[in-house]
């Protein structure tokens, strides 16, 4: 598995090498294509891959009210690193005092004195430092210490639109998960512990494991079919999920709630990763559970038909 540091003193073995920079936030096909051109380097030249990123995500350590808004957490985002051939993970967690770094110290006490990369991969719209003052400008002036690469942002074949996690938050949140997940280039998923509800579902004939968002960004409410694991099981199981208020029930706090066709189970306490495959309708609010549950119903039947296209 990927190895792993909380700070900057790298192993001699892991210096010398490729050093990504980036938030990396949904590891979208703009960022697949910087990984892309780093497997490249690293093959080339036989050398190791290691991300630089931040936790939390620097927009929302200076925006605390930005309580939703992850694509990925630091999970997904590990097994993504592994399987896009990253060897290790710098996860510096970014605070106050990281936060005054001046954009020539990162470079200087940060990336040459402590990392020691042969090559920085990174994104043209990268800023560092300060306030951000930091730009791709001022890693071109240390060529004479490290090769840098720098990545244009990847532009939608339709239209002008740049790929950006800014772009995949806004198709997730109005509903356009089929746009949202080819951005991806896999189906967006949401992690979690599932938890024990008011087992609201299970009283009306369709029981549903509860998953609190935490800080994902929380995408347009209503009906979905999805398709969950288990984590460290291999069998993937159909389901049909909802994300609400459950306005019926007079709920205050949205949740995830999933339920899964073919298991029979408990799975309070357990980690489960669910997929988003379609959305079936948005979120309303029902007259009565009679009403609600014909509606449910038919629900069930659109997500197993859905699901069986994939």
């Amino acid at each position: 598995m990927l190895k792993e540091y909380k700070n900057f003193n790298i192993s001699r073995t892991d210096k010398n090498n490729i050093i990504l920079i980036g938030n990396f936030d949904g590891l979208h096909v703009g960022h697949q294509q910087l990984f892309k051109l780093a497997k490249i380097y690293s093959n080339k030249f036989k050398l190791k891959i290691g991300v630089l990123t931040f936790d939390p995500l620097p927009i929302m350590f200076f925006n605390k009210r930005l309580s939703n808004y992850r694509i990925i957490n630091n999970y997904q985002k590990k097994i993504l690193f592994y399987k896009a051939g990253v060897d290790f993970l710098i996860t510096k967690k970014f605070d106050k005092k990281f936060s005054k770094i001046s954009s020539s110290q990162f470079i200087e006490k940060i990336i040459v004195k402590k990392i020691n990369p042969k090559f920085i991969f990174v994104s043209n719209n990268f800023r560092f430092g300060f306030k951000r003052i930091g730009n791709v400008e001022q890693l071109k002036q240390k060529e004479n210490v490290f090769s840098y690469k720098i990545i244009k942002p990847l532009l939608l074949k339709k239209g002008k639109k740049i790929v950006s996690s800014t772009l995949v938050r806004k198709y997730l949140q109005i509903g356009k998960l089929k746009e949202a997940n080819k951005l991806l280039k896999r189906n967006w998923a949401i992690n979690g512990v599932v938890e024990k509800g008011r087992q609201v579902g299970k009283k009306l004939g369709f029981p549903t494991c509860n998953i609190d968002l935490k800080d994902y960004i929380i995408p347009k409410l209503g009906v979905y079919s999805i398709k969950a694991k288990i984590v460290n099981q291999k069998k993937t199981y159909k389901g049909i999920a909802n994300i609400g208020y459950r306005p019926t029930f007079g709920g205050k706090k949205i949740l995830l709630e999933v339920n899964l066709f073919s298991f029979n189970g408990n799975l309070y306490n357990k980690s489960l990763n669910v997929s988003f495959y379609s959305f079936i309708r948005g979120e309303k609010k029902f007259k009565n559970h009679k009403i609600l549950i014909q509606q449910i119903k038919k629900d069930l039947k659109q997500a197993k038909f859905d699901l069986n296209k994939n």
